[in-house]
């Protein structure tokens, strides 16, 4: 059963918190970064995007970029803009994004739940992508962002989360620039502390949201301490990992689009010959296409949007996975027809999350002569699902929102 235990974070005072949060490193580009950092001093992204204070020329992946991280982490902490609590505590982490709220519970999760199966994964990790948190997380001895999980809550949990919050003020209360609500509580009552412990303890599965590889990385550190430490008890912070943990029925999965740069040689005819293959297709004219169910898809090419509905011959005898619509876009048209064999490193495709509008997957298909899919959204249930059978998702299958800023808690590995 899960193990999420509460502890000491380093995190922001109340009046810098606002300032310090940041959008996750993996959201941001190197040339967004360095804008948001050069315009503010206190934001957490000169922590986790390091390179900003760097010379231009550095590789991302260059040592330096990992002690500069260390080096700007401990400057806040010097600074007294982070502190860190003197003792345990878990912390209530509330987003509200266009009137819709979701609210979890942020601690550790044990590494052994990650390596026994309690902890579910969905998606494949890059080896390249892991390599690079594992540098960050070790060289700064801390776990700098929270990994985004999801479980079944019981009745118990969901109720003295909501009886801290209506009987507490939180510490945090703030709107970031893209509209998104962010409050937090400190829950530092022994007692409630410990029924929390409890009540995850009854609680059989836990399913990774969004973070896989900052997971895996922070597993990977976990273990190369272990084996650093022979006599470690498995007390000590390094054998777990920063969480936030949320009821799973209150996230919200947006699409995660594709755009392809061409059309693989193939005249825009045939193409679409080839697609009526496979997809009932519909010209939409005059305005955009946006799925409403699955097994349909919005297509963007040569100045028309298209609607194509997969015939059930595609999907109807394959297993959850191979429904799933980014399978069927991949195994019906990506792979046979663009030559796209491999999403994660082929050059030629785009990954675009669902908060950006329609008309940007036009402009950028328009851009490069090539071709936009508008997808329909994995639901989380088939998410929970794949993961409890032990099967894999394609890549860029789901984008959360809201996103969970950094910086409002980091995890101190000793």
């Amino acid at each position: 059963m899960a193990v999420f235990r509460a502890f000491k974070a380093l995190r922001p005072a109340e009046s810098t918190a606002k300032e310090v949060a940041a959008l996750p490193y993996d959201v941001v580009n190197r040339a967004e970064a360095k804008e948001i950092g050069d315009k503010n001093p206190l934001s957490f992204l000169h922590v986790d995007r390091a390179e900003m204070d760097l010379p231009p020329e550095t590789d991302l992946y260059d040592r330096a970029v990992y002690e500069k991280a260390r080096e700007n982490l401990e400057r806040l902490e010097k600074d007294g803009i982070l502190v860190q609590d003197q003792k345990n505590c878990y912390y209530i982490y509330e987003l509200t994004r266009r009137g819709k709220v979701q609210t979890g519970i942020v601690g550790c999760s044990s590494i052994d739940d990650y390596q026994n199966g309690i902890i579910k994964k969905h998606e494949n990790t890059r080896a390249d992508k892991e390599q690079d948190r594992i540098c960050h997380v070790d060289t700064c001895n801390a776990n700098t962002g929270p990994i985004f999980l999801a479980c079944r809550y019981p009745d118990s949990l969901l109720n003295r989360m909501n009886a801290w919050k209506e009987s507490h003020a939180p510490v945090y209360d703030f709107v970031c620039e893209d509209e998104i609500g962010h409050r937090v509580w400190v829950v530092d009552d022994p007692h409630t502390i410990g029924e929390i412990a409890s009540d995850f303890e009854g609680i059989g599965s836990v399913y990774i949201a969004d973070g896989h590889h900052r997971a895996a990385s922070a597993v990977k550190v976990g273990l190369k301490r272990r084996e650093q430490n022979p006599e470690y008890t498995g007390e000590e912070e390094f054998n777990y990992f920063l969480s936030v943990v949320f009821p799973f029925d209150q996230l919200t999965i947006l699409a995660y689009h594709r755009v392809v740069k061409d059309l693989n040689g193939l005249p825009e005819r045939l193409f679409l010959k080839k697609i009526k293959e496979n997809f009932e297709l519909m010209v939409l004219e005059g305005f955009a296409c946006k799925p409403v169910e699955k097994h349909s898809i919005g297509m963007y090419m040569g100045g028309e949007w298209y609607h194509l509905r997969a015939n059930a011959d595609t999907y109807e005898d394959q297993d959850i996975v191979g429904q799933l619509d980014v399978s069927i876009l991949q195994e019906k048209v990506l792979s046979p027809l663009l030559n796209i064999q491999d999403p994660r490193t082929d050059s030629r495709i785009l990954f675009v999350g669902g908060s950006h509008k329609l008309a940007e997957l036009a402009e950028i298909a328009d851009r490069t002569g090539g071709v936009a899919f508008a997808m329909f959204p994995t639901s989380m249930e088939d998410l929970m699902t794949i993961a409890d059978e032990g099967k894999l998702m394609p890549p860029k299958s789901t984008w959360f929102e809201p996103k969970l800023r950094s910086g409002l808690f980091i995890h101190k590995l000793s």
